[in-house]
């Protein structure tokens, strides 16, 4: 496993649904009943059970975030947050930070330690992985300045290239 640290922020190429932590997030879609990538990764793993819980959650607006138990994955929750569809326009940026905002409140609000994000939108949405690293990246660090705690953030990417993207840019903050 290929790692990159900065403070509590570590970009890792692995599964997301193999990471042992307190929540992993899914980049889902509206309806938050499964899907392709790592949406329907996280469902597959989990069981069920999750699918069961998600239908009582009504669906989920883009930039929104619940959270669910993790069920048969090893972290103890999850977080489902929608991504934007990419279309080039600034409304994308707003939508995606706020993804990146809202699941890592939802982390503090539950007095979680750690935390583990895949690339959000970047699979079938279409987000330019650099545009939306930029994003990911500086949306957590200014969240974790603005609310002290001791909650460890994973950035899970699934190719060495798109490590490569989050290793140089927590390199050059």
């Amino acid at each position: 496993m290929d790692i990159d640290r900065i403070g509590v922020m570590t970009a890792i190429s692995g599964d997301i649904t193999l990471l042992a932590c307190d929540a992993i997030v899914n980049a889902a879609n509206r309806s938050l009943l499964g899907g392709g990538g790592v949406d329907g990764a996280i469902h597959r793993t989990a069981g069920p059970l999750l699918l069961e819980e998600c239908r009582k959650l009504n669906g989920c607006q883009t930039g929104d975030a619940k959270i669910t138990r993790g069920y048969n994955l090893p972290a103890k929750f999850v977080i489902h947050t929608v991504g934007p569809i990419y279309h080039g326009q600034p409304e994308d940026k707003i939508l995606l930070a706020k993804c990146y905002r809202n699941s890592l409140s939802i982390a503090v609000e539950n007095n979680l330690s750690s935390i583990a994000f895949p690339a959000i939108s970047c699979g079938v949405y279409g987000y330019p992985m650099n545009k939306a690293c930029e994003i990911a990246i500086t949306t957590t660090a200014d969240f974790l300045k603005q609310n002290a705690g001791s909650l460890k953030v994973f950035f899970v990417l699934s190719s060495a290239s798109h490590l490569e993207i989050y290793k140089d840019f927590l390199q050059s903050i």
